[in-house]
């Protein structure tokens, strides 16, 4: 079954990804595209909407990214947002100009008119504004529907070519009414039916999964997060007795997580799970490495050896079923638009040319949370589908330098208290992510009345939606004291301890 498709032309907004967010929670299955995509493609792909994104360019530099001549032609309505407004301006005969006053941050929306794209919103409310352009006039045949203290023409619309524009972010959640004018442009302009649920996809890609795998065998790469966690059970539903969960002991795991995996994950998926020991070839291959990008490459090969050493002792296998996301995706290649490739994800990329398994990934277009949905309906207990992301290189990424079975010992200790204190508050499910960093630092201390010369550990915990934005958590300071005591107090070799409060955007969540 195919969907009805909302194409978003990329051009490099950190909020892209937020409105395809935004459009599936509604029911809408949306993509994010290169905005250089040529009109042929566009028609082939018959989307019902499309929309053009914010970015970090002025349409009046010069090579700014445009649109291909003739889409605004196809008869499909287009929703422009910041950079797409002023593109849709610019390119039908209005007048773009850099303001002396920039918007960044909230602005209050006046509306005169509500049109269509406007129907229902609140006279006034809050929206999110980021940029320094403004539209100073619009072509021929628009109508302005809003305004803001800085901002003459800051929504319009001319319902005849079916182009619509907003001068603010709808799509990110200090917009008060974003989601209200989405649906608006979704379901009254474009006549979406919003047939895009968990339940449909869950049918479509057990039958996608058996069309690929046929009468093949599968190895299925198991972490024990919640993609893998998924992915296996999808196999397990689809494929049964054909499919082979292997899960890889690097030594690069959160404590006691090795045992945790294989008793919860042994009882869903029975005799198809191998627990592979291979802890002393990653602290060899990853011995004296400090660049996290070179070690990112090394346990990606290290697992591809793995899984190719297991296929060969367990009676060969055609595939290897991974837990690759959408954000995996849009992070390591560079979104798929011009905005800058923020890291490499080890398991993103296909497989080495020597490696002749076939990939199967029946998430990679699905955001974490649609993922979690899957695993509630495909029966996996919540202590899997309520788990915290962890990256698939492991502790590696959170010890910023060498990678040794000591400071994997620390920091795993450090982690498991941090961890353990935020489920005894409560706290723990009203985070995205929490977790600890072994800082490449010694700082002085004072401990029992004498001098320490000890290492530094950073806590992180941030509340998100998709993962593609976060801001750091608001956590008590109490609770803080209590974790900083503890790690300090219980784990050999720490003197300090800090928290992160960087939000991402600028940082990222992970440290590496």
């Amino acid at each position: 079954m195919s969907h009805e498709l909302l194409l978003i032309l990329d051009y490099g907004s950190q909020f892209t990804q937020l409105i395809a967010r935004r459009a599936r929670e509604v029911g809408v299955y949306a993509e994010v595209v290169d905005p250089r995509l040529k009109r042929a493609e566009i028609e082939r792909r018959a989307p019902k909407g499309i929309v053009l994104s914010g970015g970090p360019r002025s349409v009046l530099e010069e090579g700014a990214p445009g649109l291909d001549e003739g889409v605004l032609g196809l008869g499909i309505p287009v929703l422009g947002i910041c950079y797409g407004f002023q593109l849709l301006a610019r390119d039908l005969g209005g007048r773009v100009k850099a303001s002396a006053r920039r918007e960044y941050g909230e602005a209050t929306l006046a509306i005169e008119r509500e049109g269509r794209l406007l129907a229902g919103v609140e006279r006034t409310s809050r929206v999110w504004a980021s940029h320094g352009d403004v539209v100073e006039s619009m072509p021929q045949g628009f109508t302005r529907l809003a305004r803001t203290d800085s901002v003459d023409v800051a929504a319009v619309e001319d319902p005849g070519r079916g182009v619509y524009a907003v001068m603010f972010h709808p799509e990110v959640a200090h917009s008060t009414q974003g989601t209200r004018i989405l649906k608006n442009f979704l379901f009254e302009v474009c006549g979406f039916s919003g047939d895009w649920t968990m339940g449909q996809v869950l049918q479509e890609q057990i039958g996608k999964i058996r069309a690929q795998v046929g009468k093949r065998r599968v190895l299925c790469a198991l972490s024990g997060g919640v993609d893998s966690s998924v992915v296996a059970a999808l196999l397990h539903r689809a494929v049964p007795g054909q499919v082979l969960a292997v899960f890889v002991d690097h030594g690069l795991l959160r404590l006691g997580e090795a045992e945790q995996v294989s008793r919860a994950m042994g009882q869903l998926l029975d005799r198809d799970l191998l627990t592979v020991d291979a802890r002393e070839r990653f602290f060899s291959a990853l011995r004296g490495v400090e660049d996290p990008e070179q070690k990112r490459k090394i346990i990606g090969s290290q697992f591809i050896d793995v899984f190719e050493d297991t296929a060969r002792t367990t009676g060969g296998a055609d595939l290897l079923a991974q837990g690759t996301l959408y954000p995996d995706v849009i992070e390591s290649t560079s979104t798929r638009g011009p905005s800058a490739k923020i890291k490499s994800h080890h398991n993103v990329g296909g497989l080495p040319e020597h490696m002749k398994m076939e990939l199967v990934e029946p998430l990679r277009e699905l955001f974490k949370d649609e993922v979690r949905e899957l695993g509630r309906l495909l029966g996996l207990p919540s202590a899997i589908i309520q788990r915290h992301p962890f990256p698939g290189p492991g502790l590696a990424v959170r010890i910023l330098g060498p990678v040794t079975p000591e400071a994997v010992k620390t920091l795993s200790l450090a982690d498991d208290i941090f961890i353990t204190e935020l489920r005894k508050a409560g706290l723990y499910d009203k985070v995205w992510q929490a977790f600890a960093v072994l800082l490449p630092v010694r700082t002085v201390g004072v401990m029992g009345d004498g001098r320490t010369y000890d290492q530094v550990v950073a806590l992180r915990a941030v509340t998100s939606s998709d993962g593609m934005t976060a801001d750091w958590a608001r956590l008590p300071d109490t609770f803080l004291a209590r974790v900083s005591s503890r790690i300090v107090n219980e784990v050999q070799g720490v003197n300090r301890v800090v928290y992160d409060i960087s939000s991402k955007p600028p940082a990222t969540i992970e440290w590496e």
